[in-house]
């Protein structure tokens, strides 16, 4: 075993130049850090299955959940429990970097939900 960072963790790009590293990829426990520019959003949805902690390391973070929009600075979280529509968003002027822990892996579980 080794010590995982973004510099040599599997990454990916995503949506509007954002990056993602799988820190852990497990069946049971993902664990993604992801980086977004100002001015980026994911798409709005929702996850069957899997319930997510999302936890911002630097900047701040839009974390639309059920319709109601959560300010989090660096070192704030909040559980998106299975089935609630959420949308993560950078409106700040700086990069964004946060954590998103999702028991069970999230990816193939995604539903987009429209407004």
């Amino acid at each position: 075993m080794k010590a995982v960072s973004t510099a040599n963790a599997p990454h990916y790009t995503w949506g509007q130049q954002c990056d993602g590293w799988h820190l852990l990829q497990g069946f049971d426990l993902s664990v993604i850090e992801e980086r977004m520019p100002p001015g980026t959003a994911e798409v709005r949805h929702r996850h069957v299955r899997a319930r997510q902690f999302f936890y911002v390391l630097e900047g701040e973070a839009v974390l639309e959940l059920e319709g109601v929009a959560h300010r989090l600075a660096a070192r704030e979280g909040l559980h998106v429990p299975p089935g609630a529509a959420h949308q993560m968003r950078n409106e700040a002027d700086g990069e964004l970097r946060f954590i998103v822990v999702s028991s069970p892996k999230s990816h193939g579980d995604r539903e987009t939900v429209d407004g």
